[in-house]
């Protein structure tokens, strides 16, 4: 704020405090002098949200002591605070190759958010909307997000999920779609193996690449279960389109 302002601010206060206000013209001009001097970088008001007569008239309705500077300048900071806590760079127009100008770039952001005069830049949330067509595509085509040479790739430091992968593929049941009974690994989670010490005693635990033999078992049943369950519905749905077809 310049000093007509922060004399703006001081009259407004006046109205609402007359105990501010300074009727010797020393005393004025020494108040308007402090005021300016600790308020100089706090804006009168933004296009976002912040007015410093607000803060004003907050503080002078709930608090009994008379207003000073520091009663501004808290709100201001929290302001600030709250702005670039929820703030996320967004990328550069420059070139990335041009360090100056990306840097210069991304703190006339972060001062444009912190001064009000822009809004934060965040991350669109995930939503359950419709997929891109071209990305709808590419999945179909490769299975996954992850694409197939890259997955190659991660197997040999994610053993577990590789062999999960695998008997998919082929057909075989899903060991980590069941919670294990021997380890007590949750549903997606691959079996553990424990430390033994001299005592007798678990020492710790480390992931198995192979799920135990018993939940193997248990997978196979749950699965033979489903199939049961899916070829009963199916039995049930073609009796019942044979019945509609006769009664036509």
């Amino acid at each position: 704020m310049d000093r007509r302002e922060i004399a703006a601010l001081l009259a407004y206060i006046g109205r609402l405090d007359p105990r501010t206000i300074r009727t010797d013209q020393g005393e004025a001009r020494d108040q308007l002098a402090q005021w300016h001097e600790l308020l100089g970088d706090v804006p009168m008001a933004t296009p976002h949200g912040w007015d410093a007569r607000v803060a004003a008239r907050q503080h002078i309705r709930v608090s009994p002591y008379p207003i000073l500077p520091a009663d501004v300048a808290r709100p201001w900071e929290s302001y600030r605070r709250d702005r670039l806590g929820r703030h996320t760079d967004p990328t550069p127009s420059v070139s990335p190759d041009d360090q100056a100008a990306w840097t210069a770039e991304l703190v006339g952001a972060r001062r444009a958010v912190a001064a009000g005069t822009a809004q934060p830049a965040q991350y669109r949330a995930i939503t359950s909307g419709r997929l891109d067509p071209e990305l709808e595509a590419r999945l179909r085509e490769i299975g996954s997000c992850i694409p197939p040479a890259a997955r190659a790739a991660l197997a040999p430091y994610r053993p577990a999920r590789a062999a999960r992968e695998a008997a998919v593929a082929q057909g075989q049941p899903d060991a980590l779609g069941v919670r294990c009974a021997w380890c007590l690994a949750q549903v997606g989670e691959p079996c553990r193996r424990r430390w033994i010490g001299p005592d007798d005693g678990a020492r710790g635990t480390a992931p198995r690449a192979t799920p135990h033999p018993s939940r193997l078992d248990l997978a196979v049943a749950q699965q033979a279960q489903q199939t049961q369950r899916t070829q009963q519905v199916q039995q049930v749905q073609q009796v019942q389109q044979v019945q509609q077809s006769a009664m036509a």
